[in-house]
């Protein structure tokens, strides 16, 4: 089994159990722990069909509780949060994970690779709903605290989310710091108001019977399938469970969900129960309507602190994600600033913020009401949440050896109800849900051609490569013009000559007394000890090869990796060291290997992508850049 995550828990070990804990609810819990604004809501907004009576409400809360323990509870927090790569957790880390579960057979490893990139796609798609159905379902409420206000709901909506992602940039260290208070006392406010509504009709404690939730689908079978589609929206945040790990660990995750959501969760969403038994006309908006009347403005508030919080949560997800497939190679490299210089985790990738900020308004403007949104949100949730078992199923069966007739119960049970959230979900794509489709398709061919591109431009530099023990007998025979100083090459390929060499060679007629031919290589882990970061190859007549190895979560630096070099022939002094890269400038062209418009994209996304200079820290006036065209 997949060891536990010792090693986040670790880097966490001075702080106490509490205030661990109240920072994983902060952190972890604002996306599943904003439901209750909507879900509701939108079970009984009449598309369904749902018959609000006692029945129908047993059954649906029935429905709402057995997910969230069988979803949450028993496949994220009991399994899913123990396939940890080193302390670290999401889609990525799981998909390094199954590749190298699956090295030994090449057609599962590339299923498991496109697996991971379908997940990661619509998890950019989650990105985008997430904050735009959050915070428009808490400014809602205003709504029913001042009559005629309605129209001011979406620029106030938009007036916050603008708000929050221009302040992205400046980090949220500060304000992160009331992250976990404000989202306990979300927790507790919920949980007293759910205690106040099971009050006033304790008959709704009856659907923790699951048989209601089973004589549901009985009775409706239409309608039960089709339900499922909103009752995912209880669900929303289940993978902010597993992305979250590395900041916090698997027991403060655990016991926070145990200890306070869940209960809080339940008992909101049995207080809004009790509240549609005595008036079916509060299904507009059960959640508000739900609290005393002097409690509705305050209630406001913190629900709209808390929709921030939970979308704070997943933009910075979302960098984190970024950080990971851009190390493991399927996004083109892009600037990553670090917004906090004790936390290695508080980053800021301002394209990626930009591009987020833009779709949501344009989410919030085209949609205009958290109901509409509703009808979009689920089909990324699901599709992600799909991908993460058939991902974890490689991992239990072939990392950790689980026996198979333990193993392949527990997955089928995951597998069937994933796969009827997701079914329930599909109709939604003509209801809206076409955008998170739409969002994660062209994500995914993105990734996937830039991935593709980089092989093949490796492939076709490699026709031209120089093997490198033939070109250093050249220069045995016919020895160049030697120069003070130590020469490092970038290059892909440990086992070939740079272009840069060759062409530092013909223009400039000289060679640097040292050279060493330097290859970046990125590991399925997430860190790399200092100790297994550097391999050296001697070759003779000065030159070496140089591998320096780093994990998705490591930040590559190079001339600081560099100094852990302490052989007597290799002096990485910066004042005697320079830096070549080869910069390629690709060219579409009907050459086998990929499609020419798929070439074309590929050559723009590597025109625009951050350099090596910038993603490996060297510094600025100690680099040459020599360019050639590459056709694919």
């Amino acid at each position: 089994m997949g060891q536990a995550s010792s090693h986040a828990e670790g880097r966490q070990g001075a702080a106490r159990p509490v205030s661990l804990l109240v920072a994983a609810v902060g952190v972890v819990y604002g996306d599943i722990g904003t439901s209750p604004l909507y879900t509701l809501k939108e079970v009984f907004s009449g598309s369904y069909g749902v018959p609000l009576n006692h029945d129908g409400v047993l059954g649906i809360l029935s429905l709402i509780l057995w997910s969230l323990l069988w979803v949450v509870s028993l496949k994220y927090v009991t399994f899913i949060l123990r396939a940890d790569n080193q302390g670290e957790g999401g889609i990525m880390a799981l998909t390094a994970l199954a590749r190298r579960a699956s090295a030994p057979y090449p057609k599962l490893r590339r299923m498991m690779v496109v697996c991971g990139l379908i997940g990661a796609a619509l998890f950019y798609g989650d990105s985008m709903i997430t904050p735009a159905v959050s915070v428009l379902s808490a400014v809602e409420g205003m709504g029913l605290a001042f009559d005629g206000i309605d129209h001011w709901v979406v620029p106030i909506a938009v007036v916050v989310l603008v708000g929050l992602f221009l302040v992205q940039k400046h980090g949220t260290a500060k304000i992160g710091i009331l992250f976990g208070p404000v989202m306990v006392a979300w927790f507790l406010v919920l949980a007293a108001l759910g205690l106040h509504g099971i009050a006033q009709s304790p008959e709704v404690l009856k659907a923790f019977n699951p048989a209601w939730a089973l004589r549901f689908f009985v009775v409706h079978p239409g309608i039960g399938v089709a339900v499922l589609g909103a009752v995912v929206l209880a669900l929303t945040g289940a993978e902010a469970l597993y992305a979250d790990m590395g900041h916090f660990g698997r027991k403060p995750i655990a016991r926070a969900w145990f200890i306070l959501v869940l209960p809080a969760l339940v008992l909101n969403y049995f207080g809004q129960g009790a509240l549609l038994l005595q008036n079916p006309e509060a299904a507009r908006n059960p959640f508000y309507l739900l609290a005393p009347a002097w409690a509705l403005l305050p209630l406001i508030g913190l629900a709209t602190l808390a929709t921030v919080i939970a979308s704070q949560a997943v933009i910075s997800g979302a960098f984190s994600l970024t950080r990971q497939a851009i190390q493991l190679g399927y996004i083109p490299r892009m600037q990553i600033q670090h917004t906090s210089s004790d936390e290695q985790g508080q980053i800021y990738i301002g394209a990626v913020n930009w591009a987020l900020m833009v779709a949501v308004v344009l989410l919030v403007i085209g949609f205009e009401s958290s109901g509409a949104l509703a009808a979009a949100y689920g089909v990324a949730v699901t599709g992600t949440m799909l991908m993460t078992t058939l991902l974890v199923a490689t991992v239990m069966l072939l990392l950790w050896k689980w026996p198979p007739l333990l193993a392949v119960p527990v997955l089928l049970g995951f597998l069937l109800v994933d796969g009827l959230f997701f079914a329930a979900n599909l109709p939604k794509v003509v209801q809206g849900g076409a955008f998170p489709v739409l969002a994660g398709s062209v994500l995914f061919l993105l990734m996937t051609t830039w991935k593709r591109g980089k092989q093949i431009l490796v492939e076709r530099i490699d026709e031209a490569a120089l093997p490198l023990p033939v070109f250093i007998s050249s220069i045995r025979v016919q020895p160049p013009h030697r120069v003070e100083g130590t020469a490092v090459f970038l290059t892909a390929r440990p086992d070939a000559v740079p272009h840069a060499l060759l062409h530092n060679m013909l223009h400039n007629q000289v060679l640097h007394h040292q050279v060493v031919l330097l290859t970046v290589v990125s590991e399925d882990r997430p860190r790399v000890p200092e100790q297994e970061r550097f391999e050296v190859e001697a070759y003779g007549d000065g030159f070496f090869r140089v591998l320096l190895h780093f994990g998705f979560m490591d930040e590559p630096d190079v001339p600081q990796a560099l100094k852990l070099c302490h052989l007597e022939d290799l002096d990485f002094s910066p004042m005697r060291t320079t830096y070549f890269l080869s910069r390629e400038t690709v060219i579409a062209s009907r050459l086998e290997g990929m499609a020419r418009w798929r070439g074309a994209l590929f050559a723009f996304l590597l025109k625009n992508a951050n350099g090596n200079l910038r993603f490996f820290n060297l510094p600025l006036n100690r680099v040459i850049e020599l360019g050639t065209q590459v056709e694919i």
